[in-house]
């Protein structure tokens, strides 16, 4: 087993007959990192001074779990395409997918019913890009109402004297990030997941304002804010799939 390092910061991990490409990412922090992202793209972060012999044995010790993590993400890989915003097509809300359809109106307007996402639109209903920004502005508005209204629950959970703020940002890699004491940023496409997926991002973010790393003390914490979290973070993974 060994390891290789190329100007991209991407590396080999050989071990046996298997060879897997990963990120790899030096930063302050205290203990290595192996994550595995629900494209299956794989990560390794480490502390800046981090000898080379002691990464070949981290990756040796994860291989099983390496392993087991691409296999349970390749079950739900699917072609991706972008969205047409035509009839007939499903988005996800809450958890829950909705079909769409689009219907030529005197006004503009999206209504959620009975498990159809309506869209009355004053354009033609070929109109694509038009139905994108009318659908969009919908998600925008529940959004926004959604996330509110989460956190103002979620925070209950704390005694922190004062709370940070709440904002929405696109991110690659993850749901959330704990940014400053003062703020907690969300992952738009939260909204799509179901409402224990949007509250474990909350905690598990408000839960970095007492314990930045994610060593035994944050997990405690976390058990302690969110029992049985974990089962919450393997359906956040599978909706990952669908909506990332």
């Amino acid at each position: 087993m060994k390891s290789s390092l190329n100007p991209k910061n991407q590396r080999e991990f050989i071990f046996g007959s298997f060879v897997y490409c990963y990120d790899f990412i030096k930063q302050d922090r205290k203990t290595l990192s192996l994550t595995v992202t629900p494209d299956m793209r794989i990560c390794l972060k480490c502390p800046h001074d981090t000898a080379e012999e002691r990464i070949d044995q981290f990756l040796k010790k994860k291989w099983f779990w390496l392993q087991k993590q691409l296999h349970y993400f390749g079950k739900y890989q699917r072609k991706r395409y972008e969205k047409e915003y035509v009839s007939g097509e499903s988005f996800y809300y809450l958890g829950r997918q909705h079909q769409l359809i689009v219907t030529k109106s005197d006004q503009d307007k999206v209504v959620l019913l009975r498990g159809v996402l309506q869209v009355h639109t004053t354009h033609p209903t070929s109109d694509s890009d038009y139905t994108k920004k009318l659908v969009t502005a919908w998600f925008n508005k529940k959004r926004n109402a959604v996330f509110a209204e989460r956190f103002e629950i979620m925070k209950n959970r704390f005694d922190y004297k004062k709370m940070p703020t709440l904002s929405v940002r696109d991110m690659k890699k993850r749901w959330g990030s704990f940014v400053s004491k003062e703020k907690i940023v969300l992952h738009p496409k939260l909204i799509h997941t179901s409402k224990d997926c949007i509250d474990y991002v909350i905690v598990h973010e408000l839960c970095h304002m007492r314990f930045k790393n994610h060593d035994k003390k944050f997990f405690t914490f976390l058990d302690e804010k969110f029992p049985k979290w974990e089962k919450t973070k393997e359906k956040l993974e599978l909706f990952g799939v669908n909506v990332l």
